[in-house]
């Protein structure tokens, strides 16, 4: 659901989701898009934080090879509420492509768009990736 055929990227929030690696050569990395419309970073911090604590991991049979990703695109209504999400990119795991799209759909409803959005919904993408360890 891209305006104009676009998703400009207004922030990208990155958190390595899970203290518990359960590979020693990878843990999982979650990054939020934003279109570029969106200019409030507290919004976005807000949205982010719900995915972020929403995710569950799958088990180690469940993670994808190293440096693959789950992408989920979402729409946001300007009430908050979740209008669509869906997986538009797979990892090759079914389990983790899953429990991207999870953590997106039980985040729901997020908060209303800030009144200075001009938009009546928002596109936000959500990657999952399976990145290399430090």
């Amino acid at each position: 659901m891209l305006r104009n055929g676009r998703l400009a990227l207004a922030a990208v929030l990155v958190l390595a989701l899970s203290p518990l690696a359960l590979a020693a050569a990878g843990s999982p990395r979650l990054q939020a898009f934003f279109q570029q419309d969106l200019t409030s970073t507290a919004y976005q911090q807000k949205v982010y934080s719900r995915v972020a604590g929403k995710w569950r991991q799958p088990g180690a049979k469940g993670t994808p090879k190293l440096g693959q990703k789950t992408v989920v695109r979402a729409v946001i209504g300007r009430d908050g509420k979740l209008i669509s999400a869906e997986v538009s990119t797979e990892s090759g795991s079914k389990s983790w492509d899953a429990a991207a799209l999870s953590a997106v759909k039980k985040a729901a409803p997020f908060p209303p768009l800030p009144a200075s959005f001009p938009l009546a919904t928002l596109d936000a993408h959500f990657h999952v990736a399976w990145v290399a360890s430090p």
